[in-house]
Parts: structure tokens; C-alpha cells; sequence
């Protein structure tokens, strides 16, 4: 895979050279509806969790809300523009079930139909393959004021949502994705209490984790009966890479990932989970079929990475360390049935602005990892990036050196593990572009096309330009 001009050579540190990827690989980009969309109380959308959850003070850095996010709603054309020139594709995006039926059950909002439709169109326009995700977050309150993801009958509205989608885009969408880190949606939301809805009650993260299994394996019921066109089907989850002592990196594992993936990818929940959870719920809110209805084929696994957790068992000698893995830290547990017995150990650097470490090598593990535990399921880097101190120059350009780097060493390391037999399909860089970073407001930028929150100003950073290099040429640029 390697150029005749450059010769590869495997680095220590993730910064080989001469690297070329297969031909069809895909390169894209990534964003999320209440990141980017703005438009929030426009042309019939219904509120959502996080619009109440921004809303509630000290929740959200400075106050900040997704209000107006990236205006992408009325800048779609431009950006899809900007999109071709940076050589992308594919793009994934996400529909703000808000946006499309308000009230979570019942009337059809038209106009959210024809925004979804207009963009997918225009995407096909210019060459750009479209990737759409049914639920990034953005659940809408009257649904969460029944009860939210805790609650079965959540999984029956995504159900219908999803068919409303299938009939309506489905003739036309690249890959349907049911569901973006339902980890984050459970035990941030429902546990944890760091993000949307912001409850804390460790047991019902652990009934919403299920009730969104289940409407996951519903959706892609409900996708495949209603699609006509012949879309390819996935999920993407937000899998952990834990290090340190075997029995914490188990327990991690189970509740962290097998939680998602055994059911869906296999059609039990291990024995190990049960257990772990036993003290917090007798798992009584899984009934009879729930497991086969999960576990659907799916074409591709989407794989979130961003950086690796250091554990170890809790001796209760000394104050605990916690941390979430992924987002902010606000109390409560972001780990039902693990918090209180495993330890997060502080990561050494360098770190991102996020505080998140920087590991290529954990994306390599991990890619090793479900090529051994799934050998037959393709795979798809849908999120990797980097936050850091992002600063405009005299010159008017934005030169993100750090992250240049950062993605260059992730690249690679999605490199070797190609190379090392792991059917892995593509990567899409997180974010397009700046947009609201949940709890941390706009105070944190991961896009590699910067975002003027005053007047909306897109200006490509070195980052960008790199990455069109890469998609353009399926070279990583030197």
C-alpha cells in the first residue's frame, strides 16, 4: 500500500511515511443536528432534552445553547459546497427527531422532511455519499417528560420515527445509522447526570442502555421495510480501550462495551454484566424477544475513538479518582455497577484541550480487538479528532499544527491496522466544523473548518487543507 516514490516505513511514535490507502476507502466528515443545525425554533421543530438542558443554568458553559450552533440549517448549500472542496466522500449527519415529528409519537413535520430531503440531494449533487443518523442526542422532551430512554415505550416511538425516515429518504441515503454512543445517551443522561436529560439514578441508565438496544435492533426492522433504494445499515458506538488491572478492564469492558455490543453483534447480554449490575437491577426489563429484535445484521460498525483509560480495583485506602472516560465529569456515575469499585488514573500527556490523552496506539488495540471478537463485521472510524487552542493568525489562517499531527498518527494507525487484516472501511474526521461541544458551550473547537460564532465565517484551518490532501489522494500527506 505504500507509493514507489515513498517508501513506507512503520514508526515508533504513528508517523510512518509513504502510506497509501485501498482504493474505495472512504474519507468524510462528521457533525450531529443540535451541534450545527441552529433553526431551533424554526419551520415546525419541536424542543428537545437539550434545548431544556442548556437551558437550565450551570448546566452549559456561559449559558450557551445550540439556538443558532453554525446556522447550518440556512447555510446547508454553502456548506455542502465547502464539503466538495474539501474532497469528502461521504458525510454523516444527524436528524433531529424534533425536527421531524416534534412531539416524539404522531403528526409528521413536513418541512423537516423536505430540509433532510434538500440536503441529502444535495450531497448526491456533488458526489458526496450521504450518511444519516437517526438519533445523535437530541430526543424530543414531550418523550422524555413520559419517561425518556428509561422507558419502553421510547423504543416503540424510535421505531416509528424510523419508518417515517425509511419512507421519506430512504431511496436515497447511502447508510442509515440507528443510534450515535448510546453509552453517552445512557449513563451521561441517565446516570451521570453530565448530559441531557441530566438525571441521576444509576439504575435506569442501566434500563435506557436496553430500551435503546431494542430500538436499535427496531429501527433496522423498521429501515429495511420501509427503504427502497438499497441503503447500507449501521451503528455507532463509543467503544472503551481501559488498561491496568485484568479484573478492572473487565468490568469496564462489560458495562462499557459488551452492554452494546454482545446483543447486537451476538444476541445475549453476558453473564459478567449481570452480575456486576445485580446490587442496582434484576434486569426485569428485558422480555421475552427483546434479544433477537436486537440483534439485526448490520453492513458496518461504526467505531467512536478518542483516547484510552488507565484502571485499577478500588482498595478504599484513599480517595477515589473518577473520571467518565469520554465527556465531563459532573458527579453521579458514569459506570453502573463498576463506579464504586474501579479507579480512572490520571493519563500522562500530551493531552488535547479536552484533557483527553493522545494515543494512536489504543486505536489500533481496539480495532484489534473487534476483529477478534467479530471477525465477519466490517468496520468504520466515525468519529476521531481532537480539540485544542485554536488561534487565527496574522494571516488570516488557522494553522493547527497539533492537530495536524493528531490526525496524522490516528490515520496511521487506521493504517496499520488495514494492514494487519482488520476490514476497516473508512474514516470520517470529527468535526466538520466548530459547533457546540455540549456541556463545554463553544468554548471548545474540534472542527477542522473554523466556525466565527459572531458572523458565521468558515475559514478552512492547515487541518482542512491536509485532510483534502488525504481524501483527494488516498495518500497521507507528508
Amino acid at each position: 500500500m505504500s507509493t514507489d516514490a515513498s517508501p513506507q516505513i512503520r514508526s515508533a511514535d504513528f508517523r510512518d511515511s509513504g502510506l497509501r490507502f485501498p482504493t474505495g476507502f472512504t474519507f468524510g466528515s462528521a457533525t450531529a443536528s443540535y451541534q450545527v443545525e441552529g433553526a431551533a425554533n424554526e419551520d415546525g421543530r419541536g424542543p428537545s432534552i437539550w434545548d431544556t438542558f442548556s437551558r437550565t443554568p450551570g448546566k452549559v458553559w456561559n449559558g450557551d445553547t445550540g439556538d443558532v450552533a453554525c446556522d447550518h440549517y440556512h447555510r446547508w448549500e454553502s456548506d455542502l459546497d465547502l464539503m466538495a472542496d474539501l474532497g469528502l466522500g461521504a458525510y454523516r449527519f444527524s436528524i433531529a427527531w424534533p425536527r421531524i415529528i416534534p412531539t416524539g409519537r404522531g403528526a409528521v413535520n413536513q418541512a423537516g422532511i423536505d430540509f433532510y430531503s434538500r440536503l441529502v440531494d444535495g450531497l448526491l449533487a456533488r458526489g458526496i455519499r450521504p450518511v444519516a443518523t437517526l438519533y445523535h442526542w437530541d430526543l424530543p422532551q414531550t418523550l422524555e417528560d413520559a419517561g425518556g430512554w428509561p422507558a419502553r415505550e421510547t423504543a416503540d416511538a424510535f421505531a416509528e420515527y424510523a419508518s417515517v425516515l425509511g419512507a421519506a429518504l430512504g431511496d436515497r441515503v447511502h447508510t442509515w445509522t440507528t443510534l450515535n454512543e448510546p453509552w453517552c445517551t445512557a449513563y451521561l443522561g441517565y446516570g451521570q447526570g453530565g448530559h441531557a436529560p441530566g438525571r441521576r439514578e444509576p439504575a435506569a441508565s442501566l434500563a435506557a442502555a436496553h430500551h435503546l438496544n431494542l430500538a436499535h435492533g427496531r429501527a433496522l426492522q423498521a429501515l429495511r421495510a420501509t427503504s427502497t433504494g438499497s441503503p447500507e445499515y449501521s451503528v455507532t458506538l463509543n467503544l472503551h480501550v481501559a488498561r491496568g488491572e485484568a479484573e478492572a478492564v473487565r468490568r469496564i469492558d462489560a458495562v462499557g462495551n459488551r452492554v452494546f455490543t454482545s446483543p447486537m453483534l451476538r444476541g445475549v447480554y453476558d453473564d459478567d454484566l449481570i452480575a456486576d449490575t445485580a446490587a442496582l437491577t434484576d434486569w426485569s426489563f428485558v422480555r421475552d424477544g427483546d434479544l433477537a429484535e436486537i440483534h439485526q445484521p448490520i453492513d458496518v460498525l461504526g467505531v467512536n475513538y478518542y483516547s484510552t483509560n488507565t484502571v485499577r480495583l478500588w482498595s478504599g485506602d484513599a480517595p477515589r479518582q473518577s473520571n467518565d472516560g469520554h465527556k465531563p465529569a459532573d458527579g453521579g456515575t458514569a459506570w453502573p455497577g463498576s463506579d464504586d469499585v474501579v479507579e480512572f488514573l490520571p493519563q500522562p500527556g500530551p493531552h488535547t484541550a479536552m484533557d483527553w490523552n493522545i494515543a494512536p496506539d489504543g486505536l489500533l488495540e481496539l480495532l484489534h480487538t473487534l476483529r477478534d471478537r467479530f471477525p465477519e463485521q466490517p468496520l468504520m472510524i466515525t468519529e476521531n479528532g481532537a480539540a485544542f487552542e485554536d488561534a487565527v493568525s496574522g494571516d488570516g489562517g488557522v494553522h493547527d499544527a497539533e492537530r495536524v499531527d493528531y490526525l496524522r498518527r490516528h490515520l496511521t494507525a487506521a493504517h496499520r491496522a488495514i494492514e494487519d487484516g482488520v476490514d476497516l472501511r473508512g474514516y470520517f474526521v470529527w468535526s466538520l466544523l466548530d459547533n457546540f461541544e455540549w456541556g463545554y458551550g463553544y468554548a471548545k473547537r474540534f472542527g477542522v473548518v473554523r466556525v466565527d460564532f459572531d458572523d458565521q465565517t468558515r475559514t478552512v484551518k492547515d487541518s482542512g487543507h491536509w485532510f483534502r490532501g488525504l481524501a483527494t489522494t488516498g495518500v497521507i500527506p507528508e
